[in-house]
């Protein structure tokens, strides 16, 4: 995945692009940058895992990043883990959130500060992450009207005919994918991820999914947005040697967020055309506009956000949070 090279440094007018700090294991995903911390008294082996303020489409990481978006994935994906973990849906890997558990040691002269890591720190159960991404689908967008357009069906799941795009579906299905560690991730069947991970386990992970999607979902329509599909990671937790420490994966990396679903204002969805969003579509539908043109071909690297398009992608992240949490997003 190609990544702009910045001009700006570590942290800028606000918005931090990217961290530096002296702990093992370090690697960088699209948004999230993640290392491994040192063993600590009565904590079991765990990651520090920084939401920066980056955003990708397209498999691009753009530029310029979003001011303060990191600290509202934060706040959501932690929210939403305690909140399944209040009503029994299952274990997670949070552990916390505090930027005070990164050892001293971990910051050097030059390098990211303790302080512009406060509000965008998890730190996380150490786990075996299985490989399949686990997609729960309550309305038909993206990819999968796409493949039910060409065949009737998502993932070999078999649905009505005569569904517009947008459509809510009968129930929600889960259509799980590859998880790739470059490019897209590929829409599989049931059987196909029962061969990586095992019939059973996929059952039982699929049906955790569904469970927390149809929760979450009517908690959130309860507050206006419609959560019309998203994705879920699982991984087994590790002992401080790597060696699996328990047979029964716990909910990993960020969950039922505006990164990982697509969220739309209930009052205006329409079906049969794409919805407005609370999540980076709004990007997505910016990009498209430039590729129409013939500004961009979605290789890297990726054109310049506009000042608009940063602002209303900030606003849409702060809007989803404040509803779905009832607190002020800051």
């Amino acid at each position: 995945m190609a990544r702009p090279s910045p001009d700006h440094g570590w942290e800028s007018a606000g918005a931090l692009f990217r961290t530096e700090l002296a702990l093992s294991g370090g690697r960088i995903g699209k948004v999230r940058d993640v290392y491994d911390l040192p063993p600590a008294p009565g904590r079991p082996p765990a990651l520090l895992i920084v939401a920066t303020d980056r955003i990708s489409a397209f498999d691009v990481v753009l530029d310029p990043p979003i001011p303060g978006k990191g600290v509202l994935l934060t706040q959501l994906a932690a929210w939403w883990l305690r909140w399944l973990d209040r009503r029994g849906l299952g274990p997670t890997h949070l552990l916390g959130t505090d930027a005070g558990a990164i050892p001293a040691a971990a910051f050097t002269s030059g390098g990211t500060t303790r302080e512009s890591l406060r509000g965008r720190v998890t730190i996380a159960r150490r786990c075996r992450v299985l490989p399949i991404e686990f997609v729960v689908r309550g309305y038909l967008e993206g990819s999968g009207w796409a493949e039910y357009q060409d065949s009737g069906s998502v993932c070999g799941v078999a649905l009505p005919p005569g569904l517009s795009r947008c459509a809510r579906l009968p129930e929600p299905v889960f259509t799980p994918a590859t998880k790739a560690t470059t490019g897209h991730d590929l829409n599989i069947t049931f059987e196909q991820a029962a061969g990586v991970i095992g019939a059973d386990l996929l059952s039982r992970l699929a049906e955790r999914s569904l469970s927390i999607y149809r929760e979450a979902a009517a908690h959130a329509l309860d507050r206006g947005i419609i959560i019309a599909d998203t994705k879920f990671e699982f991984g087994i937790p590790v002992d401080e040697h790597g060696h699996d420490a328990s047979d029964d994966p716990i909910l990993i990396d960020e969950a039922l967020t505006p990164d990982s679903s697509r969220f739309w204002p209930a009052d205006r969805y329409e079906p049969g055309h794409p919805q407005p969003s609370y999540d980076k579509q709004f990007v997505r539908e910016y990009l498209e506009t430039v590729v129409a043109r013939g500004g961009w071909d979605k290789s890297p690297p990726g054109p310049r956000l506009p000042d608009e398009v940063v602002r209303g992608t900030l606003e849409r992240y702060r809007e989803a949070v404040m509803r779905l949490t009832g607190d002020s997003a800051s």
